[in-house]
């Protein structure tokens, strides 16, 4: 394949992302890789590339808590090609993953073989996943509402996942603690939630084990 491709390749594994550097350079020449080892790093590297055509994303990145990463990254980034690469291959969540706009789930247990002709199946135009897919309203319901979040909302959101107080949020995103409080108060609103551990109860449902 001769057609010039950039690549985002997300996965906090050096090991594995240094695997999956080399099978794609053998399988597709002159494709531009480049590589993120966290949700935030991810982020700040969408934002500041150009036009990529594929996201090979890891499920379990420092700051993804699970399918909620990949449904801000959905929100964010509504054109971006998005294939989930997992550890985590039982049919329940190769489920969630489709049924939260994926393009794509690729089991990291896949050989050498199937991993390059998802890559080049994907690449050409056409969804691969490996199960029957079948769509959980339940799992749907709770996308919408993440999805909702802005960027700031949803990072607040992951620290309070994180045990951290109002004032710890406000210093580590410089932000005053009044922000913060109207930060949860629409956090709140939209996830139809009364407290914060009903809110962090709605986001670990997201989350893979």
């Amino acid at each position: 394949m001769d057609v010039h491709y950039t690549i985002v390749i997300a996965d906090d594994h050096p090991l594995f992302r240094n695997a999956l550097f080399q099978s794609i350079h053998m399988a597709i020449s002159g494709a531009n890789l480049l590589e993120a080892d966290s949700q935030d790093s991810l982020f700040a590297l969408l934002d500041k590339s150009g036009d990529i055509d594929l996201l090979l994303l890891d499920l379990k990145m420092p700051g993804s808590n699970g399918m909620s990463g990949l449904i801000q990254l959905r929100q964010q980034y509504p054109e971006l090609a998005i294939v989930v690469i997992s550890a985590s291959e039982e049919d329940t969540v190769v489920q969630q993953v489709y049924s939260h706009g994926a393009f794509g789930f690729i089991p990291k247990s896949s050989d050498m073989h199937v991993l390059l002709s998802a890559l080049k199946q994907i690449l050409n135009g056409e969804p691969y996943f490996p199960t029957t897919i079948n769509h959980n309203p339940h799992h749907q319901q709770l996308a919408t509402k993440i999805a909702a979040l802005t960027p700031q909302q949803y990072k607040v959101l992951t620290m309070l996942t994180e045990g951290l107080l109002n004032k710890q949020i406000a210093y580590e995103l410089n932000v005053s603690e009044a922000t913060i409080k109207a930060h949860m108060t629409a956090i709140f609103r939209k996830l139809e939630v009364k407290n914060r551990t009903q809110a962090v109860i709605l986001l670990q449902q997201l989350e893979i084990n």
